[in-house]
């Protein structure tokens, strides 16, 4: 048997363990379900993004076949964006073609409850945040990074999270104060005027000795040495103070191998938008920022990450609200469930962006902004089932 067939004969297997009714509503879902993601992900990509892609071709002088290569590295993140948006409108045109058919008054009379009509869109909705989670975390990131780089390559379009010119990094040490209390003192100050993906360009790097600047390092270049776990600097000098900070010494240098931190290396190597990186990535990056003390970035990828986290469940939230918006005595034909799915996507974005902003503010903690508007529409949707169960 081929690994296809019995991929199809396990998942054959899965689906009929689920009872009849279940299964009935279930495959009533898939339907719509898979008709919106192409929808939404072709609107989504077509309208949010090829004008301004056609806008770079045209004034930016975009080469056409990069522009191709953008268009289709940028598909998979509007396929995210759908995925839960196509869970509630399936759930909305699904239950709202069983209630209009009676069938709901049906299912009732037989003594099934409403809690129990829901489970098969949580079921969905359960299916749908597992494959987003893995789709956001292995896929999107990747192609949202490549697409970034192709655009900076080409036609040098400025991003504001990659670091490749004016690399800033301060590098404190932890010292302990007669007191016993400790603090964190400026150990050195590294600049880079340009960074390609490998070489740091017209660099300065300030070192401090006992809260007294000790040492400067120009160079016109350096380069990490991963094996030697050190900086590689290339046509500098380095100048050497006294105590009251005249020169001590001038050394100049073509070639100067000096242990410093990796940190700049990795702030600028490894600098990109939140939704350019997996978990792993963007937690590895928040330690350098913490390190670097830059506060204001810190707390954006912060609250952007809780964000990127709490997203994929929110398929979960839409299936709650679908359902039960859905399933109301009221008719409810297809313009309808798209104009509500519509209203009710654009109510929580709004409220994701207010919520964002608060955390942005540190009004909220970065958790609580990235997952209050989860909370907030599941805690109505719930209100709301209860109530059509009572």
């Amino acid at each position: 048997m081929t690994y296809k067939k019995m991929f199809s004969y396990r998942l054959k297997q899965f689906f009929e363990s689920f009872p009849l009714l279940d299964r009935y509503i279930l495959t009533e879902l898939f339907y719509p379900f898979f008709f919106s993601i192409g929808i939404f992900s072709s609107l989504g990509v077509s309208v949010g993004y090829l004008s301004d892609l056609s806008n770079k071709v045209v004034e930016s002088n975009l080469p056409l076949i990069m522009a191709i290569q953008v268009f289709f590295l940028k598909i998979p993140e509007f396929i995210a964006y759908a995925l839960p948006i196509s869970v509630l409108l399936a759930t909305l045109m699904t239950y709202g073609r069983l209630s209009n058919d009676s069938e709901v008054v049906a299912l009732q009379s037989c003594g099934v409850g409403i809690y129990r009509l829901v489970i098969p869109a949580l079921i969905l909705s359960v299916l749908v945040t597992g494959i987003s989670f893995i789709f956001n975390e292995l896929v999107v990131p990747a192609a949202n990074y490549k697409a970034t780089a192709i655009l900076i390559e080409s036609i040098k379009e400025e991003h504001p999270f990659w670091q490749n010119k004016d690399i800033f990094y301060p590098d404190y040490q932890e010292v302990i104060l007669p007191s016993g209390e400790k603090t964190q003192q400026l150990k050195n100050l590294f600049y880079a005027q340009q960074f390609d993906g490998q070489e740091m360009k017209n660099l300065t790097i300030l070192e401090w000795l006992d809260k007294k600047l000790s040492q400067i390092i120009v160079s016109k270049s350096a380069i990490w040495n991963t094996k030697e776990q050190a900086w590689d600097f290339s046509q500098g000098t380095i100048y050497q103070l006294k105590a009251d900070a005249s020169y001590s010494q001038v050394i100049p240098f073509e070639k100067k191998q000096i242990a410093l931190s990796k940190a700049p290396f990795q702030l600028a190597s490894q600098s990109r938008n939140p939704y350019e990186m997996n978990l792993q990535q963007a937690w590895d990056f928040m330690k350098i920022l913490r390190q670097a003390g830059d506060e204001k970035r810190l707390l954006a990828f912060e609250v952007r990450t809780q964000q990127k986290i709490a997203f994929p469940f929110v398929s979960i939230v839409f299936s709650i609200v679908g359902a039960v918006v859905g399933i109301r005595p009221d008719r409810m034909s297809r313009s309808t469930s798209f104009g509500l799915c519509i209203v009710i996507i654009f109510s929580y974005y709004l409220l994701a962006f207010l919520v964002g902003s608060l955390g942005m503010a540190r009004i909220l903690s970065p958790i609580l902004a990235g997952w209050l508007p989860n909370m907030i529409c599941l805690v109505g949707g719930g209100i709301v089932l209860r109530r059509l169960a009572n």
